[in-house]
């Protein structure tokens, strides 16, 4: 949902707007700016008892600008965010179209990030969808159960780091079921990679498409401090992958002291690896993760994040502020991190080189 509604009989407009300046300075100064609209649109109908039909459409239009010395870079897009349809009931709904998937009990650092790409200092939470139908069924004992398939997506997504068959059929599901003090779950998904679209130089033009299979755990529990658990094991059938199975895993616990307004800390740590077999010894690297929330009063949010990489010995740093005045939102954002690329594994944990500092004005309506 973006933003506050104005309903007029079952249709709902929204919108968000914002904008950033920003510097930074990594093997150069650089400056930033950009301007960002998400319009969203809804209509509801009701489709019998106890049922309801809807669909919503958003763009994401964007001009973002990055000045160098003696260089400047523009790029602006048009390009769809959300576009979907959904019927749903009080014990189920079934979507399809342009959507997000996302689940898991991490906050941070997330093996089960199968299908987004949410950057945890981003405050729009922004990321493309994908194309696909989700169904999802929950049971009286607050047990619920996902199925999905997914086409049309190429592009790399989530961990991938080669995208899929762009009109060869994915599909997974998903168990989540409540146990003593949290709830667990089980999720399976499987695709046909596409060794020519990915975010590395694309493998020889005879090489033949790679079926992959992943395999996710995944739990939460409250024992005074909350508890966290998420884990994903996959193999990839190609003679192009030096190791066919990788497995990342993810502990954390997160607790909030009664300091101040309340003063909250979230604490992960991940091991990525690749291997020949699920548990043999591989090629491994290790990041931890400590964030701290405090609010200053009802208006101001202070925020920070500390990533470190275990195998290179490198720190990532963030440090953030936060007014929210009805439906305007201000922040700032400073961040410290070597000038090198962050290792791939990292996900969007570490994100930007260098060392700078953003601001960012949104207005939602």
């Amino acid at each position: 949902m973006l933003g506050c509604a104005a309903t007029a009989q079952g249709l709902d407009f929204h919108g968000r707007a914002s904008g950033w300046l920003g510097a930074s300075r990594d093997t150069a100064y650089v400056g930033l700016a950009g301007l960002r609209y998400l319009p969203e649109a809804r209509v509801s109908v009701p489709a019998g008892d106890q049922m309801e039909l809807d669909a919503e459409v958003s763009v994401n239009a964007f001009c973002a600008a990055n000045a160098r010395i003696r260089a400047c870079s523009l790029d602006a897009r048009l390009k769809p965010y959300r576009a979907l349809a959904r019927i749903s009931a009080p014990r189920f709904y079934v979507r399809a179209g342009l959507q997000k998937i996302n689940f898991g009990s991490a906050t941070l650092l997330r093996p089960l990030m199968w299908f987004d790409r949410v950057d945890p200092r981003d405050p729009l939470e922004l990321t493309d969808g994908v194309y696909g139908l989700l169904c999802r069924y929950y049971f009286q004992n607050n047990a619920n159960l996902w199925a999905w398939g997914l086409l049309g997506n190429s592009s790399p997504k989530g961990w991938e780091i080669y995208g899929s068959e762009r009109w060869v059929p994915e599909s997974g599901v998903r168990v989540q079921v409540p146990v003593p003090r949290g709830e667990l779950g089980i999720t399976a998904h499987h695709r046909v990679a596409s060794v020519l679209h990915g975010n590395l130089p694309p493998l020889p033009p005879d090489t033949s498409p790679a079926a992959e299979t992943r395999v996710g755990l995944d739990g939460k529990w409250d024992v005074g401090v909350g508890l966290c658990l998420e884990a994903t094991v996959s193999k990839t059938s190609s003679d192009y992958v030096p190791y066919p199975w990788q497995r990342v895993v993810t502990v954390g616990l997160d607790y909030t002291f009664g300091l101040g307004a309340a003063l909250g800390f979230v604490a992960e740590h991940m091991l990525v690896g690749a291997a020949d077999g699920p548990f043999t010894k591989g090629t491994d690297v290790q990041f931890s993760v400590l964030m701290f929330s405090f609010p200053l009063g009802l208006l101001d949010n202070l925020r920070g994040m500390v990533y470190y990489d275990w195998k290179n010995e490198n720190p990532y740093s963030f440090l953030g502020w936060q007014r929210t005045l009805d439906n305007w939102v201000f922040s700032v954002g400073a961040f410290w991190n070597p000038d090198s690329a962050p290792t791939s594994a990292a996900g969007p944990a570490t994100g930007t080189t260098g060392k700078g500092v953003r601001a960012d004005v949104v207005f939602n309506h």
